[in-house]
């Protein structure tokens, strides 16, 4: 895991792709953004940035299908994508053609839910669930939890079930001797074969929460089995009570004396 963050850190191919794109070395660009798509993996960003500016090189290029199989995948990845209005013409209008046609499908979508009224001393449930998959690169998922007011995510990783299936993730109590309530904060990268993000679920600076309440714990002299007990110890005390105001012996006791 630690050398996927570390490969996230370093898009040297891609990097050099997009400089020599914006000075305008399209065919150098085309062939470092190629080379780029085999290396990875990405973050959410990068992955992002690849198809967009693989899309735009193509479009210069007048190669026209590339550029809507480009565009195409940057729209799967980031639905609500928009590009600069300074770029030229044919760039804008086989994007634009590419959106019109994206339109036609859902966007990848993942579902996450857990149950209300949770309280500091209990599990987490979390229920991930597949709502949408158009390219089918939804395969596995990080999801990072805290204690609100900490600073670092504990990491638990698992398999993308097929769509119509959740996979329950169920998270130990955040601070069982809690005195007060408390909030978790989540959020979730959804990762394709290669390890590149392909959807994010909130982030480290915008997490969702999830409320857990506190309960102050009954006294302990409130309890059942406490009461349980007690009953039981009366109850005995009464019957032995009764047994002896029922059968204490009496002060004489019964026979004949006989004198010759």
């Amino acid at each position: 895991m630690l050398l996927i963050w570390m490969l996230l850190a370093n898009p040297a191919s891609l990097d050099q792709g997009c400089k020599a794109l914006a000075e305008y070395q399209v065919e150098e660009a085309v062939q470092l953004l190629t080379q780029a798509r085999g290396e990875g993996p990405y973050s959410y960003k990068n992955h992002v940035r690849l198809y967009e500016q693989l899309g735009i090189a193509y479009a210069y290029l007048d190669r026209n299908e590339q550029a809507l199989e480009a565009f195409d995948m940057l729209l799967a990845l980031d639905p609500g994508h928009a590009l600069s209005y300074t770029l030229s013409p044919k760039v804008t209008f086989l994007f634009e053609q590419a959106r019109e046609a994206a339109r036609e499908r859902q966007p990848p979508m993942v579902d996450l839910s857990w149950p209300k009224n949770l309280k500091v001393i209990d599990p987490v449930p979390i229920d991930v669930e597949v709502i949408a998959d158009p390219k089918s690169f939804l395969k596995w998922g990080n999801l990072q939890a805290r204690r609100k007011g900490t600073t670092a995510y504990k990491t638990t990783r698992f398999k993308i079930l097929q769509k119509g299936k959740y996979h329950r993730i169920e998270l130990p109590p955040t601070q069982p001797d809690a005195t007060e309530a408390q909030a978790l904060q989540i959020y979730m990268s959804i990762h394709d074969d290669r390890g590149n993000q392909v959807l994010l679920l909130g982030g480290a600076d915008r997490p969702r929460e999830i409320p857990l309440k506190y309960v102050e714990p009954e006294p302990w002299y409130n309890r059942w089995w406490v009461w349980a007990i007690v009953g039981s110890v009366v109850a005995a005390g009464t019957g032995t009570a009764v047994y002896f105001l029922l059968h204490e012996p009496p002060d004489t006791v019964g026979g004949r004396f006989h004198t010759p």
